[in-house]
């Protein structure tokens, strides 16, 4: 049961979304760099950001990022989650700004996690857990706010641009939310989320894709709410 919530965590808060982990553990090691992809350890150059140094380039990097998710207001499609052990996991999500999200674990698993824009909630019926956390205890809380200013409230680890990829690798300011999360974005057809990485508590990575992705579509709030899981009988 610990083990599937981890992996549940893994996931988001994204995002999507995870973080609770996070906030009760030291940050985490950097997540295993893909083949043939050679990632500088840190960013460099002025100005300063919560200690890290970004030259222009990331700085304007940082901004689009920024823009990205405060642009953001309805994302829905599908996912793929790879756990640390290599297992994969497919579903639905939606994503609601600010701070709303749900996603549907499928082929099987009854797995949900919600949140309701200020609450957290991991939930599998099928061994009736319903775990909690408050969305302000993780890292996430810094794209999933009502105005995001990764300049502001980020750590900064990370900003590399590899041929139509951005990389950005953040940690939340508080000294209180630790942990990493580093996300993907295809420039393709402008600055798109592809995929981000977590680690969890036993420095294990967690890596989660997103696809068939739909802006324009209003969603249902009702969705969202986090509602109690029926008690065995």
């Amino acid at each position: 049961m610990q083990a599937r919530a981890g992996t549940a965590i893994g996931i988001m808060a994204g995002l999507v979304l995870a973080g609770a982990a996070f906030a009760q553990t030291a940050p985490p090691t950097p997540p295993t760099q893909p083949a043939g992809q050679q990632w500088a350890p840190q960013v460099k150059a002025e100005p300063q950001v919560a200690g890290v140094t970004l030259d222009e380039k990331q700085v304007a990097a940082l901004r689009a990022v920024t823009k990205y998710f405060n642009d953001l207001k309805v994302l829905k499609g599908a996912f793929a989650q790879t756990a640390p052990d290599g297992k994969r996991q497919r579903g639905k999500f939606s994503l609601k700004q600010p701070g709303k999200f749900r996603f549907d674990y499928g082929f099987g698993s009854k797995l949900i996690v919600v949140s309701d824009g200020k609450n957290l909630a991991i939930q599998d019926p099928d061994v009736n857990s319903d775990t909690r956390y408050q969305v302000d205890d993780t890292p996430f809380r810094i794209l999933l706010r009502k105005d995001v200013d990764l300049l502001r409230d980020a750590r900064v680890f990370e900003v590399q641009e590899v041929e139509d990829l951005v990389i950005v690798a953040l940690g939340d300011k508080s000294p209180e939310i630790s942990g990493k999360i580093k996300l993907f974005f295809t420039k393709k057809t402008g600055l798109e989320l592809k995929e981000w990485v977590t680690t969890d508590t036993q420095g294990g990575d967690t890596r989660v894709e997103i696809s068939e992705l739909i802006k324009t579509e209003d969603v249902d709030d009702a969705q969202y709410k986090i509602q109690s899981l029926p008690q065995p009988k």
